[in-house]
This record gives structure tokens, sequence and C-alpha cells, in this order.
């Protein structure tokens, strides 16, 4: 075979996306650190089953269509670090081939190359031994072979060799992953994506369920109301017609055909998507709503019944209904009072809510360590936060390329992302939030705040490792700051207050104690209490955060 169509590259996504849901625990297992929250493969799987809900439910697509779903679904559910780059390998793909018929090997490669470009920018600073690097140097090969070869099969066997075969020098490249004795796991996922893509290629079964979108609703008249009094019938004829569109339908010309045909009616409900417009108005003029149809495209499924005679309106009566109080309801929020500045947070514990909720913070989306919130799920907050300045805080460092896809995404506010990597820093640059100073200068002010927050954290570890020169064993207390895991023992308070060593100098002032959910009131004070005998120059302050999987998060300032 030296092509492929549409249908074969739907075929090997979602055996790309199988393959990697398949084994996502095994990738969550490479990540380096071995804290309870290693979500690699979850966050990629994740992504790419957002695009495969969207690519499944397609039936004998074109590439263009393909391409939109594979790229939309992606973008939208991207998760964490490794799912946003994938995310942009997928934009980068999709937007090479989304005007071709079918694929050769050199169509491939080229994508494959946009795919590394787009990616590459996405990150501000790109670190080699990585699922960046894996993507490369499999470009690279790609770019090799499609000049020798235009068999498909031996160009994907090619391909994955090399791919597996930069995946093992990962290790040689981060010193970090040699000493953990594992490869990096964003690399191990997409290599996981292009075997899955070349088993289902060579017609392979993955037993993994892809879960399909719900097709769009369309207006149905098909159940006919109840008898009404003619005499409220303003507009005698019930008509009905699909457009089969012949150029672009945008939102304007939607509203403008809205508006003619509220002109000649009501009872008005137009839905549309990429290819068919479907109407239905009452009108005492149904060649007019005919003629008005016929500027956009052919016309089938017309339907016209005269009210008066049948006294079908029962089920036209409620959807107008319904309609009028959707744009009543989006008139109100349009009109609403909108504020200058708003504020999304990522948080997870019943405790760190109520802080940013008391500090001012408008949306709370609950995530953090062990679920990252998706680009779609930061767009959704932002819809809810009626402000021209959205600031939005990450609160973890695989959260931040999220957040700033989803402002990418955004057009009608400005979105300001505050690259805090963890809640003590979140808190600390909300707090530096100056009411009446303009978005630039809250924007530094908050940096700023950030930079001079040290935070650490207190959990326990998932599987034996060596990292830093630690021998770490599963179960053991793990003390982690910003540079790392400073603090191994087996002793929770123990631990803790080795970490502070490592944290306090002589400049530093309050020591925040945020106790999570697994931890007694009475025990973190007791905490508190040698913490206060440990350092006398330092305030310590006691709070309830009430997050999962970390028994203390500390904040040095």
């Amino acid at each position: 075979m030296n092509q492929i169509n549409a249908i074969t590259l739907q075929n090997m996504f979602l055996g790309g996306a199988k393959r990697i849901e398949a084994n996502k625990e095994y990738i969550n297992e490479l990540n380096v650190f071995p804290v309870p929250d290693g979500d690699t493969g979850t966050n990629m799987s994740m992504t790419i089953m957002s695009a495969a809900k969207e690519v499944g439910a397609l039936e004998e697509p074109t590439m263009d269509q393909l391409s939109k779903a594979i790229a939309s679904g992606s973008l939208r559910g991207a998760r964490g670090n490794s799912g946003v780059i994938l995310s942009q390998l997928f934009r980068g793909f999709t937007r090479t081939i989304k005007e071709k018929d079918v694929l050769t090997t050199a169509d491939i490669a080229e994508g494959f190359d946009l795919a590394v470009q787009t990616a590459y920018k996405a990150v501000m600073k790109p670190k080699e031994g990585t699922i960046l690097t894996v993507a490369r140097v499999t470009a690279e090969r790609a770019a090799e072979v499609a000049e020798d070869t235009d068999d498909i099969n031996l160009f994907c066997k090619e391909v994955i060799e090399a791919a597996e075969d930069i995946l093992a020098k990962t290790q040689d490249m981060l010193p970090v992953l040699k000493e953990a004795g594992v490869v990096d796991s964003g690399g191990q996922g997409l290599v996981e994506v292009l075997k899955g893509a070349y088993d289902a290629f060579l017609g392979k079964e993955i037993d993994v369920q892809i879960p399909v979108a719900p097709k769009k609703e369309v207006f149905d008249s098909s159940a006919a109301g109840k008898d009404i009094s003619t005499a409220d019938i303003k507009f005698g004829y019930c008509t009905e017609f699909i457009i089969m569109l012949e150029k672009e339908f945008s939102e304007k010309d939607e509203q403008e055909m809205k508006d003619f045909l509220t002109s000649i009616g009501d009872s008005l409900v137009v839905v549309a998507d990429d290819e068919i417009v479907k109407v239905h108005v009452h009108t005492n003029h149904p060649g007019q709503a005919f003629e008005k149809a016929l500027t956009y495209g052919s016309l089938t499924n017309m339907k016209v019944d005269n009210m008066r005679l049948e006294h079908e309106e029962k089920l036209i009566k409620d959807a107008s209904k319904i309609a009028a109080q959707q744009k009543e309801e989006e008139k109100a929020k349009k009109t609403a009072e909108q504020k200058e500045n708003g504020f999304i947070a990522v948080s997870v514990g019943s405790g760190m809510n109520e802080i940013f909720k008391d500090l001012g913070v408008d949306y709370l989306i609950e995530g953090g360590q062990t679920m990252n919130p998706s680009t779609e799920d930061m767009l959704n907050a932002i819809d809810q936060v009626n402000a021209k300045h959205i600031f939005i805080l990450p609160n973890n460092k695989n959260i931040i390329l999220a957040a700033e896809q989803a402002r990418d995404l955004v057009e009608e506010k400005e979105i300001i992302v505050i690259p805090t990597k963890t809640v003590p820093q979140g808190i600390a640059a909300v707090i530096s939030f100056v009411p009446d100073a303009d978005p630039e200068e809250n924007e530094e002010a908050m940096k700023d705040a950030i930079s001079a927050i040290k935070t650490g954290q207190v959990t326990y570890a998932v599987r034996d490792t060596s990292v830093d020169g630690k021998e770490i064993k599963v179960n053991d207390i793990m003390g982690i700051d910003d540079d790392g895991i400073q603090a191994v023992g087996k002793e929770v308070d123990d631990t803790t207050l080795e970490l502070l060593k490592d944290m306090v100098d002589d400049d530093s002032e309050l020591i925040s104690v945020y106790y999570g959910q697994d931890v007694e009131e009475d025990d973190a004070q007791e905490l508190v209490d040698m913490i206060e005998e440990m350092f006398p120059d330092c305030d310590v302050e006691l709070q309830d955060g009430g997050q999962p999987i970390y028994y203390y998060v500390l904040s040095v300032e």
C-alpha cells in the first residue's frame, strides 16, 4: 500500500488512542518522582480520548472532517504538559493533511515535521530528553524514509523503530531518568500512540472501548401537538426545510437569516452545523422563506402545513418558548454588569477552596495533583466569570500550559495566566493584587509575589527508586521543595522538620502550614509547636488545607 485514505487514518488514530489508554498505568509508573500523583499516562490518554470521541462519531469522514475532529478534540481535552504537547503535535500534523484526499509517505513525513514545529513553539523552554525529542528525531527519520520509499508499511516500521531507539536514549540525555532507571514517560506515551496506529493499519485490535460523542441534536417536529384555537394563530403556515450548504455559513449569515425570518414570521428555530441548516418558522409567506434560504444552498425536506386546518402547533410552541427563554438568558448574561477584574484558581481540598473564596476568587476549578484540568475546563471557567480581565492561577506546573492554551483561544476577554506552580504561590499572588492598578502592573506585582514564596510538600513514595542520590523505598515519607526531594524518612513530622531546615534561612519571616485531609488538627498543632521551637525568629501559621495526598503543604516567605 502506498497511500492511505481518511477511513484508514481514522482507524489508525483510534488505534493509537486505544493503545495509550490500555498502557496509561504503565506510563504513569515511568514518572521519575515516586509521588502518588504520577499522571503522564492519564493526561495523555484523556487528551487523545477526548479527540477519539469526536473521531469515532464520524461516518465515512473526509480528511478535512477528520482533521478538525482530531485538532479540536485534542486541543480542548488537553490535560497536563504532556497532554498539551500531544495536542499541539496533532494540531500541526492535521494542518498539513486537511486538504488532501489521500496521504503518501511524503505527506505523512511533512505532517510530522509541522507537528514538531508546532509543539516546540508551545513550550517556553524545550528540554531535550523528553517527548519533544522523541517527536523531533522521529520526524527527521520519517523525512529520510519518505525519500527512499512510498511503501506505507515499510515507512511505519522504520519510523517506529527510530522512535523506540530515541526513546531508549532519553535515559542518557537526562541524568534524573538514568538514576531512576526509566525512559521519559511522555516519550513513551508518544511511542504507544504510533505503535497503536500501526497496529490498526495492520488490522490488529486492542480491546478498549472508545466513548462516542453524542451527535448534535436537530429540531424534530415529528411529534404532533394537541389542538389549539385557530384564533390564536397569527402566522398560518408551519414552514420547515433543510439547506444543503454550498458556501460558508458564518455566525453573521446565521444572524442575518434569523433577522429576515423574524421579520416575516415567528416561532423561529434555526439549527446549523458545518454542512446543513435546518429551519422551522411560522409565516404567512413560505415562498419568501424559501427564496432567502436558496441564497445559501439547495433545499431539501421542504414541508408546509396550514396550521389553521391541521392544528399542529403544540410542539412548535414549546420549542419557541424554550428558544425565547434561552434568548432572554443570553441577553441577561450579556447585559449583566461586567466587572473590571476576575480570578480563576485551580484548587483541591475544602480548606484551600475556602481560602481562595475568602480572597475573592470568582471561580474554582477542582483539580491539581491527581486530576489536571483540561483546556476545556479552563474555557468553561472563563465563560463563567463576567470580567474584562481574568487572572488564572494554575497552582501547578503541569497545568500552566493548558491555561495558556485556553488563553490563546479566547478573544472577547483579556486572559492573564500567572504561572503559579503551587497553591501557596497562588495565595500570595491574589493577596498582592491591587484593585486600582492596571492589569499589566498587577501581573508584574503578582509574579514578583510568587518569586518570594518557597513551597514544600510532604507525601509518601509509591515505589522504590533513586532520585538525586537518595534511595527511596515504597511508603517512605518524602519532603519536596521547589528544587526537588530534600528529605526522606519514615515519620511525617521528622521529615517535615528536615524539609523546613532546607527551606528556612536568615531572611525568612513567616512559615505557613496547611494540613491535609489525612491529618488531625491536634497532630498538626503539635508539629507547629515543634516548628516554633526550631525557628523562634519566624511567625508560624496553621491552616486547614484539606488537600489529599500531601500530609502538609508548607510556605516560607
